[in-house]
């Protein structure tokens, strides 16, 4: 602090000049733009026209939300709890050694950095209902076909499917980072002492991995809260509206029904909600993650 004060606040200033106005152009600004925008009604044409909490009044007034917001929870269960564990099973699985297993962690991470309308049309010939190789495979087997992207039970598994794994190869690459920075004389000592694989795992891996997992869960429980391509590219919100999530039914209420100040209203609900549930998981930490 004493340095900031002293002579090279200046220079320090001067380097720090170009990040400052970039966060303050990119970042700060759309915030406190939205933010505003929240409290007015606007079109997208003519002058924003102030309303004050008129539209978030609306927003909790609107049936559909609910409906929104419990298909999202809905959807954000199920994708951190699938995404936290198979991605914890494949990152011990690949944590040994294994013929191929570089070859086998590069092919599992490549859809994380695949872009998302690529994976959304092999999904589709994949869901194909007629010629897709998932109902190939059902009929294979003697069962019938499932419609799964216009069917009312399986359009919403089929998403999250599809995000997960998308998503599995970053969340594996953590657990295994996670894994590999455990000191190894803790197995060793557990062995000597006669520990099976699964005392060793449960009572002394997962312990110690149990910041990663922290991490793991936070990251996972934010980017399904934030899901859209999925939703935009293979679904649309349907069949009746069962797969719309928070942030596709924000980009509908701003871009097809040009209600601006409702979107930024759910934009910052969503925020609230994320918020909350980070610090309820923050203030957890305690009483589950060890460190070393």
């Amino acid at each position: 602090m004493k340095r900031l004060l002293g002579e090279d606040a200046g220079w320090a200033w001067l380097f720090l000049l170009p990040s400052v106005l970039g966060i303050a152009v990119f970042n700060l600004l759309p915030v406190l733009g939205s933010f505003w925008l929240s409290l007015t009604r606007w079109n997208l044409l003519g002058t924003p026209r102030f309303v004050g909490l008129a539209n978030y009044a609306d927003l909790f007034a609107d049936s559909r939300f609910y409906q929104v917001m419990g298909q999202t929870f809905g959807f954000v269960g199920l994708t951190v709890v699938l995404d936290v564990a198979l991605g914890l099973a494949l990152a011990v699985a690949l944590n040994r050694k294994l013929k191929g297993r570089g070859l086998l962690r590069t092919a599992y991470f490549l859809p994380y950095i695949t872009s998302m309308v690529a994976i959304a049309i092999v999904w589709g010939w994949l869901f194909d209902p007629r010629f897709g190789a998932l109902n190939v495979a059902l009929k294979a087997l003697g069962l019938a076909p499932v419609y799964w992207l216009s069917d009312l039970r399986w359009a919403m598994p089929a998403i999250v499917l599809v995000t997960v794994w998308k998503g599995l190869g970053y969340t594996m690459m953590l657990f295994l980072a996670g894994l590999q920075a455990i000191p190894g004389h803790y197995e060793e000592a557990a062995m000597l002492d006669g520990a099976s694989a699964m005392q060793r795992f449960f009572r002394i891996t997962l312990p110690l991995l149990s910041p990663t997992v922290f991490l793991v869960t936070t990251v996972s429980l934010i980017n399904a809260f934030q899901a859209f391509d999925a939703v935009y590219m293979l679904t649309g919100g349907g069949p009746m509206n069962q797969t719309n999530v928070i942030v596709y039914w924000l980009y509908q209420n701003a871009f097809t029904y040009f209600n601006m100040g409702k979107a930024s209203a759910i934009a910052y609900v969503l925020f609230a909600v994320i918020l909350a549930i980070t610090l309820v998981q923050w203030g957890l930490r305690k009483r589950w993650v060890v460190y070393e």
